[in-house]
C-alpha cells in the first residue's frame, strides 16, 4: 500500500513538473529558416536561450489579433507573410503574467531583420522632447516637428495609438 502511493505520489510530481516547464514566460522572434517572408517565435528561458522542451498550441496576440500558435520543439511559426517593414507587438498571457515583445521588422530584398525595441523608448522620447522644449522655449518648433515625425512614422509602420499605449504600459509594468 505505501508503495502504490508513493508510485502515485512521484507521478504526480512529474506531472506537475512537466506543467511548469510548460509554460512560456519569454520569446524569441526570428526570421524563419525558410525565408518565405514569415517570423518564427522561439520559446525561450530568462537568459534568452532556446527552450526545446515547449510542444503543444499556444494563444497570442499579434498586433491586436488573436493567433492560436502550434510549437514543435520550441518553435511556433506565424502564418501571416511580411510584405513591408512593420512594426509587430506580440503578447503571450499565461499564469504567471503577460508577456510581450514590441519589435520592429525591417524588410530589405527577401531578408526580414526583426529588431526588439525596448518599450521604456516609446515613453522616454516623447518625455524628453517635453522636457528639451519647456527647458528652451526657442526649441518648442523644432520639438514639435520631431514629435510629429515620431508619430507619423510609428503610425505609417503599423503602430497604432492602441499598441503604443498598451506597450508601454506593459513594460512599465514589468519594471515594478
Amino acid at each position: 500500500m505505501k508503495k502504490a502511493i508513493l508510485c502515485i505520489g512521484f507521478c504526480l510530481l512529474g506531472f506537475l513538473g512537466f506543467a511548469q516547464n510548460a509554460n512560456i514566460n519569454n520569446f524569441l522572434i526570428k526570421e524563419n529558416l525558410l525565408k518565405n517572408k514569415k517570423l518564427a517565435i522561439i520559446a525561450a528561458d530568462s537568459l534568452n536561450m532556446p527552450n526545446e522542451n515547449i510542444n503543444g498550441n499556444y494563444t497570442f496576440s499579434v498586433s491586436g489579433f488573436t493567433q492560436n500558435l502550434k510549437f514543435n520543439d520550441g518553435i511556433a511559426v506565424l502564418q501571416l507573410p511580411i510584405e513591408k517593414s512593420t512594426f509587430i507587438y506580440i503578447k503571450h498571457q499565461n499564469d504567471t503574467g503577460t508577456h510581450s515583445k514590441l519589435v520592429y521588422v525591417y524588410k530589405k530584398d527577401n531578408d526580414l531583420n526583426p529588431i526588439a525595441i525596448n518599450s521604456l523608448w516609446l515613453f522616454l522620447i516623447p518625455v524628453i522632447l517635453v522636457i528639451v522644449a519647456f527647458a528652451f522655449r526657442k526649441m518648442i518648433i523644432v520639438a514639435v516637428i520631431v514629435f510629429l515625425v515620431f508619430v507619423y512614422f510609428n503610425h505609417s509602420s503599423g503602430l497604432n495609438l492602441s499598441t503604443f499605449f498598451e506597450s508601454i504600459f506593459d513594460g512599465l509594468k514589468n519594471l515594478v
